[in-house]
């Protein structure tokens, strides 16, 4: 006998709707950011290629080899490609509520699916940037690298988990005290340097080894040149260090948001 109101069919419509909210948010996504012609995606891919050859060309000039390997663009790829991925990542999501405040206002759709949205087309996206530059870096260039794609996959996914629970946090915090998105600009304006992109952890002195050990992009980058680079043995990545950040900050961050997105949604 089944009960009044235990319907699995209307749990089944609900998320196909909310698969159907994701997918559509998504679309508006891609056609709001990269625009409904190849150049904006052609952006998407430039946009960290200078970013690599100006290290590349920069530091080739100051430095016969990089700290590791003899390829000046192939070591500052691996450290790039990382900080890109988190950056294109955690700041959409921090804005997810923000960028679907009209469309959040039915009652169709929800902030978690603004948020989803957000996080599924970026990731694929900075994936998919990152596989094509690694593929063309190593077909230009006759550099002999064979890559250990497990250490690498586990940094790039760790990575996308770091993003996703610091964007939620900062969606909250942004939404409710909106000077706080500037002071989080500030505070991570030198993340740049200290996410280990243009050098090794063992590069540093003992005082600032202690103090990045705790940001976890930089066990990132050094995870995904333990893929890179065979001879490479950190022994400062602690996987347990970082899974643990990226939970408790989603976990808290999917909380507050939950708790105070109406606050958000309808905040002048």
């Amino acid at each position: 006998m089944r009960l009044p109101g235990n319907n699995p069919t209307a749990g089944q419509f609900k998320r196909f709707g909310t698969l159907r909210n994701i997918f559509a948010l998504m679309l508006r996504e891609m056609s709001t950011r990269y625009g409904r012609t190849p150049g904006g995606y052609i952006w998407a891919v430039l946009e960290p290629v200078a970013g690599i050859m100006f290290l590349s060309l920069g530091f080739s000039l100051l430095l016969r080899n990089p700290s590791l390997g003899t390829s000046f663009i192939l070591f500052y790829a691996s450290g790039y490609l990382v900080l890109h991925l988190y950056n294109s990542i955690s700041m959409p999501c921090a804005q997810a509520i923000d960028f679907s405040r009209p469309l959040l206002r039915y009652p169709a759709v929800n902030w978690i699916d603004a948020i989803l949205a957000r996080l599924l087309l970026n990731s694929l996206t900075g994936v998919a940037i990152a596989v094509l530059l690694f593929a063309t870096i190593v077909s230009l260039i006759d550099v002999g690298v064979v890559f250990d794609l497990p250490p690498i996959i586990e940094a790039f996914t760790l990575c996308i988990m770091v993003a996703f629970g610091v964007g939620c946090l900062n969606c909250c915090l942004i939404g409710l005290f909106p000077v706080w998105g500037v002071v989080w600009g500030i505070l991570t304006r030198p993340l740049f340097i200290a996410s280990g992109v243009i050098f090794i952890y063992e590069d540093l002195p003992r005082f600032a080894q202690d103090i990045l050990w705790w940001n976890p992009l930089f066990h990132l980058t050094g995870l995904v040149r333990v893929g890179i680079y065979p001879t490479y043995s950190p022994t400062y990545i602690d996987i347990t260090y970082v899974l643990s950040f990226s939970l408790i900050t989603c976990a808290l961050g999917l909380l507050l948001t939950r708790r105070y997105n109406r606050e958000i949604l309808f905040r002048r």
